[in-house]
């Protein structure tokens, strides 16, 4: 008897996870945006705009079009899930214990999830990045 709900659990685990598969297949399709036609959204961090590209920064994965003001400060915090940007323009700051970086376009940076840093915007032109993340996007002020 156990051998067979096993069995059965492990056959329903099987077809929920072909279902997902075929989903995510007919999904697929050419994504096409331009950071300078984006329809940037103020977040919930003032001096900072952000553009979904695709999934949702509140919910899962995502890829966003992120502005920071001029001189936007972010202060010491971490993320809970790995982020990657690639600057488009103006410049992005980056600070931890190893140094700084001025992050500038084409320049790729990725921080890992829990990896304490400062980060904020050129004070002159602000930044522009494309943003990926592997999962929900948060900034957890460091202590």
């Amino acid at each position: 008897m156990k051998k067979l709900f096993v069995s059965a659990v492990a056959g329903l685990v099987a077809a929920a996870a072909l279902v997902v598969a075929v989903q995510a297949q007919k999904s697929k399709k050419v994504v096409y945006e331009s950071s300078a036609q984006a329809t940037y959204k103020p977040s919930q961090m003032k001096g900072v705009a952000m553009a979904a590209v695709w999934g949702d920064p509140d919910k899962g994965a995502h890829g966003t079009f992120t502005k920071f003001d001029p001189g936007y400060d972010a202060g010491m915090h971490t993320h809970t899930n790995d982020v990657s940007i690639v600057v488009i323009k103006g410049a992005y700051l980056y600070k931890d214990e190893a140094g700084e970086k001025r992050v500038g376009p084409g320049d790729y940076l990725m921080v890992p999830g829990g990896h304490k840093h400062w980060s904020g915007g050129d004070k002159s032109e602000g930044a522009v990045f494309y943003e990926e993340g592997s999962g929900k996007f948060d900034l957890v002020a460091a202590k």
